[in-house]
């Protein structure tokens, strides 16, 4: 016999957390409840779950609205890194993840180092791109303009 159960936690091989399933009684009883993976799909759970997913579609929603805007901010507005260099123009160093960052950060756009995507750090003078993850549906392009710092 078979029992509906909503998932409380995401599950490989059952679903995705707050989904309506129906698995064998004993398993529900035996493995998925006692283990807090699902609870019984009663009236009251069911409710609870669907005003939980409404809240988290909410956030969801404004999330990636902040993002569209950061974004377009960022496409806009191309920064620009001052660096040491030497002879020939050849970086002391290099700009990283972190630097860009804190630039940013210096004009109000406060993004997570780990968002800005560099294949490498950046060694030479001159305009680059680089792509910046702000949501898992949302990026950037920024360019990025590295110059000599002035002594």
């Amino acid at each position: 016999m078979d029992i509906e159960v909503i998932l409380t936690q995401d599950d490989p091989k059952l679903g995705r957390r707050g989904e309506l399933i129906k698995v064998a009684d004993g398993h529900a009883r035996n493995y998925l409840v006692p283990r807090g993976k699902a609870v019984p799909a009663t009236p009251s759970n069911l409710k609870r779950f669907n005003e939980e997913k409404s809240r988290r579609q909410k956030r969801e929603a404004a999330e990636i609205a902040e993002a569209r805007a950061v974004a377009e901010k960022l496409e806009k507005n191309p920064l620009s890194v001052e660096v040491l260099a030497g002879e020939g123009d050849k970086l002391f160093g290099a700009v990283t993840t972190q630097e860009i960052a804190q630039q940013l950060a210096a004009q109000g756009i406060k993004i997570d180092k780990k968002s800005i995507q560099l294949e490498e750090p950046i060694r030479k003078l001159g305009m680059h791109t680089v792509s910046v993850k702000l949501y898992p549906e949302v990026s950037a392009v920024l360019k990025l303009s590295v110059v000599k710092k002035k002594n």
